[in-house]
């Protein structure tokens, strides 16, 4: 017998149709107000609508993401946070992350409305110098978290930084 019912009420969750093709998937959840997960910037590969608030979203080894977790009750924001994960291979070891299966190597994390905002500026800087945040080097991402985290400000990625990092993964093949 097959079961026709649809991923998300199947056993294992949301997930559970979703943990054979090798992709890290991100499940997204949007009820205005209330709670809201959104990618910042990535590559989607696979995009799967669940529900009317809840879709999956699958990212193909080595992408770089950025995933922002909001939530609020009646009194105010109760969860504001940015992770930049870089999705892993089968083979690679990860770290466990909410709604993230199965995870992955995580560059950036940072809660906190005001810090999560100094993030959210400085992946516009790297817009800005022409570069989509994909593609910058995880150095910065983990830059960033190390600089806002310790209350400074991060240095700008420019279209410089951007050519040595090219130019370093070259030659480290």
């Amino acid at each position: 017998m097959t079961d026709d019912r649809p991923p998300a009420v199947r056993p294992g969750g949301a997930f559970g149709a979703l943990a054979r093709d090798g992709l890290t998937h991100v499940e997204l959840t949007w009820i205005e107000k209330k709670l809201e997960h959104w990618i910042r910037f990535g590559r989607i590969a696979d995009d799967r609508i669940l529900t009317r608030r809840t879709r999956v979203v699958g990212f193909r080894p080595g992408a770089v993401f950025a995933f922002v977790r909001w939530a609020s009750n009646d009194f105010g924001t109760i969860v504001s946070r940015i992770d930049v994960v870089r999705a892993v291979a089968a083979n690679e070891p990860y770290t466990t992350l909410p709604f993230v299966r199965p995870g992955g190597d995580i560059l950036l994390k940072i809660e906190g409305w005001p810090k999560v905002q100094q993030v959210l500026a400085a992946i516009d800087a790297v817009e800005t110098a022409a570069v989509d945040p994909c593609d910058a080097a995880p150095d910065h991402w983990r830059h960033v978290h190390q600089r806002i985290t310790a209350g400074h400000q991060p240095r700008l990625y420019t279209a410089e930084r951007h050519t040595a990092w090219l130019k370093r993964r070259e030659i480290e093949g």
